[in-house]
């Protein structure tokens, strides 16, 4: 007799092994058989029909703060998801010192659009030290697993307080990052993360650590490797290539750390990606693990009346709107001498890199419902406007306006060049890569990308029309296997025996994400874009049912994972 049986299920077991109809069985917590015909369980769901599959292993999110009052780390578990690594881009809320918990809020919110009335009511701040910050995350019971890295930019306003982003640190400073690193690292931290690209600031800067020498990135490194265990995780400007890549060569050959970088095919260097896979191959064959960490589809930006950017955002008239609430704005903007004065004006900041994204005319596209994350170029504002005879504003004023202002726009911020998913697909399927960059819990106002696990079923197995599509048990594959494998989780990711009863039981046909929406449910009113999804049939992190058809259960057997133990 077993505690839960899924029965007669297409088994599909992360290996990227051909799929087979059997039953799993699973007690205390671990996959104990997986085959046909198994005895009777004390529960049993019938899986036949469905896809049946180890839950989602996401290594890319920010649900630092969140972790600390969501209970179920939504939208992240709609879709899937069992296990979440946190802290990356070198941010996040421990170590800190009594009194700078705002500096900590300030970086995060500038960084990944969490808003901060939301983390100043939320986080109880019971913990100074990291091991302090792990154990608050241990004592808590939450649906799914979550792992958490060490910030760089929270260890260097640790030790060098509020100069930490405005200049080198001491030698004496870097040997207690190093330390703090280590403590943490041993205490069950699982890596250590930092930002070194000009996106990411705060009313401060750029976040503490961007410029940071080679020599203070070392010493990080070097806490991993006598920690014995963690992944150095970094987004950088260079993507791997020559500004970073002797230092993360040499951080990798003396540690023994693994290294992750996000990459995406960037707008003004299309084919850089390929050379950073190259060296990924060379990298590999040597047997250092430099590993490019990839997205599912194009970071996608949300341009709408309710987000935090928009073509208009910055226009002396909409500013004069922008805090009326939304139907009052619409009503307003649709007059004609208000649209008249609009379109007139240009976006009134200084900010080149912010004025460019709200006018990439050939990069703006309705996003519709069901959204469609893959448009031709033909639906572009700009290909729209020149068969209309019309200005590119006036396009996008008119589609902004739709769904009476809650209409969304497809902003890709990277890996759209070509307006289609080819180099996705080479860069997502290469033998050297690794899927990231849900961004789940982050860019509140902007991006809703938490999705990314299940899109990989719902376009890339089953829905792309506009290349070619990818195998299931691959697509599985690179969600759960090859993502815990980066992070050294080996007791999950796979549907073996004595691995960790994570599972979905996915009605694949019916598999469909809904169009993102904008809700005020984070604490103090908080607004974020969330994204709803159907098909997922039964999700279970360590042998307990925790969604079942879309609803939450109550069950609460998530806990924190402490690398090394």
């Amino acid at each position: 007799m077993h505690e839960l049986v899924i029965r007669g299920g297409t088994v599909v077991d992360g290996t990227g092994a051909p799929a087979v109809t059997a039953d799993v069985a699973v007690d205390g917590g671990r996959v104990t058989e997986v085959g046909p015909r198994l005895g009777r369980g004390t529960r049993e769901l019938d899986a036949d029909g469905l896809v049946v599959a180890p839950g989602w292993v996401d290594i890319h999110t920010h649900y630092d703060g969140q972790v600390t009052w969501d209970p179920e780390l939504t939208p992240s578990s709609w879709h899937g998801v069992t296990t979440v690594v946190m802290g990356n881009c070198g941010v996040g809320f421990a170590p800190v010192r009594p009194g700078a918990e705002g500096f900590l809020i300030e970086l995060m919110e500038g960084v990944e659009d969490i808003p901060g009335t939301a983390l100043h009511e939320g986080i109880d701040w019971a913990w100074e030290s990291f091991p302090e910050y792990l154990d608050a995350l241990d004592a808590t019971p939450r649906a799914i697993d979550v792992a958490a890295q060490v910030p760089h930019a929270a260890l260097r306003a640790y030790v060098m307080g509020e100069r930490a982003h405005d200049r080198d640190a001491t030698p004496d400073e870097v040997a207690e990052m190093s330390r703090l690193a280590e403590d943490a690292l041993r205490a069950g931290a699982c890596g250590v993360s930092t930002s070194r690209t000009i996106l990411h600031s705060s009313k401060h800067g750029l976040v503490p650590g961007t410029d940071a020498p080679p020599d203070e990135l070392l010493a990080l490194g070097d806490a991993i490797g006598r920690a014995g265990h963690g992944v150095f995780q970094l987004v950088s400007d260079q993507q791997g290539g020559a500004g970073d890549r002797a230092w993360l060569v040499e951080l990798v050959d003396r540690t023994g750390a693994t290294a992750t970088y996000a990459l995406a095919q960037a707008g003004h260097a299309p084919d850089a990606w390929r050379e950073a896979l190259a060296s990924a191959v060379e990298d590999k064959a040597a047997g250092r693990r430099i590993i490019p960490q990839v997205a599912s589809r194009p970071t996608g930006m949300l341009f709408g009346l309710q987000s935090s950017l928009h073509p208009f955002s910055t226009h002396p008239t909409y500013r004069t709107l922008a805090d009326l609430p939304l139907p009052e704005r619409v009503a307003r903007l649709r007059q004609p001498e208000v649209r008249e004065a609009l379109l007139a004006e240009e976006p009134a900041t200084k900010n080149p890199i912010a004025r460019g994204l709200m006018q990439r005319w050939g990069q703006i596209f309705p996003l519709g419902d069901p959204p469609d994350y893959e448009p031709p170029s033909s639906a572009s504002t700009e290909s729209v406007a020149a068969r209309e005879g019309r200005e590119p504003q006036q396009v996008v004023l008119d589609w902004l306006l739709e769904q009476d202002g809650k209409a969304f726009l497809f902003a890709p911020l990277a890996s759209y060049v070509d307006h289609d998913h080819e180099a996705i697909r080479e860069m997502i399927t290469h033998p050297a890569t690794t899927l990231g960059l849900s961004d789940g819990g982050a860019h509140c106002g902007l991006i809703c990308d938490a999705s990314m696990p299940t899109y990989l079923l719902t376009h890339w197995v089953k829905g792309r029309t506009r290349g070619a599509r990818i195998p299931l048990e691959t697509a599985v594959r690179l969600q759960t296997k090859n993502t815990a494998d980066v992070w050294g989780f080996g007791d999950r990711g796979t549907l073996e025996v004595g691995k960790k009863g994570d599972l979905n039981v996915i009605d694949l046909e019916a598999l469909a994400i809904a169009a993102p929406v904008m809700v005020n449910d984070l604490p103090a009113g908080g607004r974020r874009l969330v994204q709803g999804v159907r098909g997922y049939r039964a999700t279970v992190c360590a042998g307990e049912v925790t969604f079942e058809d879309g609803e939450p259960t109550g069950a609460r057997p998530g806990r924190l994972v402490r690398a090394g133990a």
